[in-house]
């Protein structure tokens, strides 16, 4: 029997009970391994051991966390170039994008490290003579951590992170389309000073393992990112037992081309907004509203620059676009053109399925014109390598187009106007502003998250990962009388 990539229970590697295929999508021949499947028994264990765990990693000190973090964040940097081709070996990003998405996983593991030593609480005085006052944050306890295939090594290390430097225990569900980036982090994580069962990886489906996890009662806090449905359904199930949640989730993101823009920086910002990643990022700016009066230039610049876009093998040099992660999603992106196309829109590059020397989930990277806001393709999230061109009038129109939408992650405008770019930044119904920027790219040390159906609870990264990791609790402390 192959080898079994197991979970990491307890502080113990084991066997599930079961195994998944992990298929390359880069080349479908290549089985990359076996990955185990935990039972729900394994998981209730992962989560007793969490609960104990928990209670000794808050008394250690925290330049013990410190350093902790610190190792796991340095190891993933150092080794960002081998770690980085595996990644894109399994989810079928460019390499060099796998090699950046570590090293920013290490950055964020090296950045919690810093922030153990940042906990410094507030102090004031009573409004009653003799009392003082003194407030600072204790850890939540067991956080849930269930991650995305998108971004396997980064999204899932921007929570585990915070979620160690702040005092808490870990049980972590990462996609099953990407279980070896999972099992690879578990491993540096495991190496650490660590007591046994802090950090737990848990592999399984999410109907099954995942579901058990949002509704244990032993569970304190959950971190999600993922689809709508799947968000509103845990925090249904999370309301059960008040558990405290954090929801990332879909996102239709616009980029404004004003007919004051540097063209070729806008098209440049489009491209790699709209398709970067094979168009599965969170923040990929679906939605290109350009002015009238410079649309029909942006669109034949536009046209040239996506065709010249090199599909290929995630690991095959000048790839600038890899595979889609799985044959579900392909048929899901090929669905779509259906769908334009009823709708009217036209489509003037790409949208075919590619074959190329090795079999895999290739598409050629699809623009559509003559597209309306009100379009379903408009509304709904696609997560694949397409974008709609909406033609606007004026800058009113486009500003309300952007806002037009259940969504409200990121959006972006091009344009050479200062009081254009403050006026659309002070106004533009998200989380993440962008000017003559793509929408898509942010930084590891500010707030992340968006409005509406995008996002739900505290924001993510920075400085204010630590609202949703911890307890705030005042104390007040009789100073007693002057000697």
């Amino acid at each position: 029997m192959e080898n079994i990539n197991q979970n990491y229970i307890a502080g113990e590697w084991v066997n599930g009970e079961s195994e998944i295929e992990n298929i390359n999508p880069s080349d479908t021949r290549d089985c990359i391994g076996m990955y185990a499947q935990a039972s729900t028994v394994q998981l209730d264990r992962a989560i007793e051991a969490a609960r104990g765990a928990q209670k000794a990693w808050a008394r250690k000190g925290i330049e013990h966390r410190y350093k902790v973090l610190m190792a796991i964040g340095q190891e993933l940097m150092s080794r960002s170039a081998e770690i980085g081709k595996e990644l894109a070996r399994e989810e079928g990003k460019p390499q060099a994008e796998g090699v950046g998405e570590v090293y920013r996983a290490g950055q964020f593991f090296t950045y919690y490290a810093a922030e153990t030593l940042r906990q410094v609480g507030d102090t004031a005085d009573s409004v009653r003579d003799g009392i003082e006052i003194d407030v600072r944050r204790e850890p939540i306890g067991v956080v849930a951590i269930i991650s995305p295939w998108n971004f396997p090594i980064a999204t899932a290390s921007w929570k585990i992170a915070p979620a160690l430097a702040f005092g808490n225990a870990v049980v972590w569900k990462p996609a099953n389309l990407t279980p070896a980036s999972a099992v690879i982090l578990a491993e540096i994580i495991s190496r650490q000073d660590i007591p046994k069962g802090l950090f737990n990886l848990v592999m399984g489906s999410g109907s099954r393992v995942g579901q058990a996890l949002i509704e244990s009662p032993g569970i304190n806090a959950i971190s999600f990112t993922g689809s709508v449905p799947v968000g509103k359904g845990i925090a249904s199930a999370a309301v059960q037992n008040l558990t405290k949640v954090q929801l990332e989730m879909g996102s239709k993101n616009a980029l404004v081309v004003m007919d004051d823009a540097d063209l070729d920086l806008a098209v440049t910002c489009a491209v790699g907004g709209a398709f970067g990643g094979t168009g599965q990022k969170c923040t990929a700016s679906s939605r290109l509203i350009v002015h009238d009066k410079i649309h029909d230039a942006f669109v034949e610049k536009m046209i040239v620059a996506t065709r010249a876009l090199k599909v290929g093998h995630a690991l095959e040099a000048g790839t600038q676009l890899g595979p889609v992660a799985s044959e579900a999603q392909l048929r899901s992106n090929l669905s779509w053109l259906d769908v334009a196309a009823e709708e009217g829109c036209e489509r003037v590059a790409g949208g075919e399925r590619l074959e190329l020397a090795t079999p895999g989930y290739y598409m050629a990277p699809t623009l559509f014109i003559g597209s309306r806001n009100d379009m379903r393709v408009n509304r709904e999230e696609l997560f694949a390598p397409m974008a709609c061109v909406i033609k606007t009038g004026s800058y009113e129109e486009a500003l309300a187009q952007v806002n037009d939408t259940r969504f409200g992650l990121t959006a972006g405008i091009m344009t050479g106007s200062l009081s254009r770019a403050t006026h659309f930044r002070r106004n533009a119904r998200v989380g993440c502003v962008m000017v003559n920027l793509p929408t898509a790219g942010t930084d590891y040390h500010v707030p992340f998250g968006g409005r509406g159906d995008s996002s739900y609870g505290p924001r993510e990264q920075g400085g204010y990962a630590v609202e949703f990791y911890t307890h705030v609790k005042t104390g007040y402390i009789a100073a007693g009388a002057p000697a």
